[in-house]
C-alpha cells in the first residue's frame, strides 16, 4: 500500500518543515514494524518549495493469516484461498489507516513542539493514493471528501485495460488538494474514510472504536452530510455501536449550535449516586449459572456445544481453572465473530493454548468430543426441530459422554412476565419451541435414565413464585456405577 504528502513552501516557511510536523526527518529512511507488516517513511523529494513524504506498508499476507490460525489460537475458519489471495497487500484499507495512526500519532493530534505555529495554521496540501477501495463508486469518494475542503480528482481504475468492455473496477486513483486544512485534520480524515471506503476492517471492532471515531471526527463529523454513513461503515455496521455513536454527535451538534458545552446538554441524566441500579441482563445470570455448575464439579476441560459468538468461553477464559476449552457450532460465521471477539490473534501462546473452535453439527456424534469433564448446552436445545433431538442427545450424552452436562433452555410460564412478547410467541424467531417447567424435567429425566446419569435442577434468574425462573438449568452427573461403562456394556448388564 501507498500514500504520499505533499506540501509547497517558500525561504520564510520551506516545504521541509513537513519533517517537523511529521515528526520523521526528510534525510533518513525509515522502518517501523505492525502487527501486520512493515511501514516504511520516506521522502522522494525534500527541499524548500517542495517536499513529499512517503508512507509504504509492506503488507505480510502470510504472517496476516499466522496471526489468527495454528499453534493453538483457534482462527477464524475463512476460506482457506481468500486468506493469502487478496488486494490487502496492495489497496488502501484499515491497514494502511492504521499505518498511519501509528506512525504519524503526534501529527495526527496536531502536536509539534519544533514548529507549532506551522502545525497550528493550514498548508498546501497534496495527498495521492494510487490504489484505493471505493464501494460507492467515484461519486461516494467525493461526497465523502469534497465537504471537508478538498479539491477531488477521481479516476476509476479498470479492471483490464485490454478489455475496456469489462467495465471499471471497484478501485479508484485518488487525488486530494486543499489550502485550507492543517496537516492533522488531513490525516484525521484519512484515518477515518480509507476504511470507510472500503467497507471492511481486519481487526473486530470492539466499543473503544466509537471513541477513536469521536477523537479522529472532531471538529468536521458532526456536521458532514454522509455522518450516517461514515459512522456505519467505519464501526462495520454494529448496530448498537452506530447508535451509541450518532447519539454523542447528535449532542456535539447541538452543543456547536448553542455555543456550550456537552456537558451542559447532556445534564438530563442523574447523578451517579443517584441512578437506580440497572438489572443484571439474564444473559449474566444464565453464565453465572453455568460457571457455578461447572465449579461444583469441578470440570478443567469443558466443550461448549453451540458456542455461537464465545460469550461464555470468554468467561471460561478468565479462569484458570478451566485448562482446555473447546467452542463448537455449526456456523463458520458465527465462529468466526467469537475468534474476533476473542482476539485468538493477539493472545499469549500459553493462553491461546486453551481454546479451540472447531465447525461441527451436534446431530451428529463427533470423536473429537471425546473425553471432556463437561459440556454445554446453553440455550442450544429450543433451536432444533423436536425430531432432530434425539439425535443431539446421543451424539452428546451417548457417543461424547462427558461426566457433567450442563443444559439451560427458556422457560415458557414466565414469558407472561415480559411486556414486550406478544402473547402466544416466543422469545427468538429461530426457537422451534419453548418448554413448561414440567416438560424440561419430563425431557431431562428420560435423558438421564436411558444414558446413566443423575439429574437435578436450578433456577436461573429471579425465581417467580408463581411461574417459576426465566431459564432453567439441568446439571447431569454421570452416575458412578457408569463412569467407565460404555452404553453398549451398560445395555449387556441391562440383558
Amino acid at each position: 500500500m501507498f500514500l504520499t504528502v505533499t506540501t509547497t513552501g517558500t525561504p520564510e516557511n520551506p516545504a521541509t518543515d513537513l519533517g517537523f510536523l511529521l515528526h520523521k526527518h526528510p534525510d533518513n529512511a525509515q522502518a517501523f514494524s505492525t502487527s501486520f507488516g512493515t511501514a516504511h517513511v520516506l521522502y522522494p523529494e525534500a527541499d524548500e518549495q517542495r517536499c513529499t513524504a512517503a508512507l509504504l506498508l509492506e503488507v505480510d499476507a502470510v504472517a496476516l493469516v499466522r496471526r489468527g490460525k495454528g499453534k493453538g489460537r483457534g482462527g477464524a475458519p475463512d476460506a482457506a484461498l481468500a486468506q493469502y489471495v487478496n488486494d490487502r497487500p496492495y489497496a488502501a484499507s484499515s491497514l494502511l489507516a492504521v499505518a498511519l495512526s501509528n506512525v504519524f500519532s503526534s501529527a495526527m493530534r496536531g502536536v509539534c513542539k519544533a514548529r507549532p505555529e506551522r502545525a497550528a495554521r493550514p498548508l498546501p496540501l497534496r495527498v495521492d493514493i494510487p490504489a484505493l477501495p471505493a464501494r460507492g463508486g467515484p461519486g461516494l469518494v467525493r461526497r465523502l471528501f469534497e465537504p471537508l475542503g478538498w479539491t477531488v480528482a477521481v479516476e476509476p481504475v479498470p479492471l483490464d485495460t485490454e478489455f475496456p468492455e469489462w467495465g471499471d473496477s471497484r478501485y479508484v486513483r485518488l487525488l486530494l488538494e486543499s489550502t485550507a486544512l492543517t496537516l492533522a485534520e488531513a490525516l484525521r480524515h484519512l484515518y477515518v474514510l480509507l476504511p470507510v471506503l472500503d467497507d471492511a476492517k481486519h481487526y473486530w471492532v470492539s466499543p473503544d472504536e466509537v471513541d477513536k471515531l469521536m477523537r479522529a471526527g472532531e471538529g468536521w463529523l458532526p456536521r458532514h452530510p454522509e455522518q450516517k454513513l461514515i459512522t456505519s461503515r467505519y464501526l462495520s455496521r454494529r448496530w448498537s455501536l452506530t447508535r451509541e455513536a450518532m447519539d454523542r454527535l447528535e449532542l456535539i451538534r447541538l452543543a456547536e449550535s448553542d455555543d456550550s458545552e456537552v456537558e451542559e446538554i447532556d445534564n438530563a441524566v442523574e447523578a451517579e449516586g443517584e441512578q437506580e441500579a440497572k438489572p443484571t441482563p439474564l444473559a449474566v445470570h444464565r453464565r453465572e449459572a453455568i460457571l457455578t455448575a461447572l465449579r461444583d464439579h469441578a470440570a478443567a476441560r469443558v466443550l461448549d456445544l453451540g458456542c455461537g459468538e464465545g460469550h461464555l468461553v470468554r468467561e471460561l477464559l478468565k479462569e484458570p481453572r478451566f485448562t482446555e476449552i473447546v467452542g463448537v457450532d455449526v456456523s463458520v460465521r458465527a465462529l468466526t465473530i467469537a475468534s474476533r471477539r476473542l482476539g485468538l490473534d493477539r493472545m499469549g501462546e500459553r493462553q491461546a493454548a486453551r481454546v479451540r473452535l472447531l465447525q461441527g453439527s451436534l446431530a451428529y456424534t463427533d470423536k473429537r468430543l471425546k473425553g471432556y469433564d463437561a459440556a454445554v448446552l446453553s440455550e442450544v436445545i429450543e433451536h432444533l426441530d423436536l425430531p432432530r433431538l434425539p439425535a443431539l442427545e446421543y451424539a452428546v450424552f451417548g457417543s461424547a459422554r462427558p461426566r457433567t452436562v450442563v443444559v439451560t433452555t427458556p422457560n415458557v410460564e414466565y414469558n407472561v412476565r415480559w411486556e414486550t412478547l406478544p402473547a402466544g410467541h416466543v422469545r427468538h424467531r429461530d426457537h422451534r419451541f419453548e418448554w413448561t417447567r414440567e416438560e424440561f424435567r419430563a425431557w431431562a429425566g428420560t435423558v438421564a435414565e436411558r444414558h446413566g446419569y443423575d439429574v437435578e435442577f436450578r433456577p436461573v434468574g429471579p425465581d417467580d413464585p408463581e411461574v417459576g425462573p426465566p431459564t432453567q438449568l439441568a446439571l447431569f452427573t454421570l452416575a458412578p456405577t457408569n463412569e467407565t461403562a460404555t452404553p453398549t456394556e451398560k445395555e449387556a448388564k441391562a440383558a
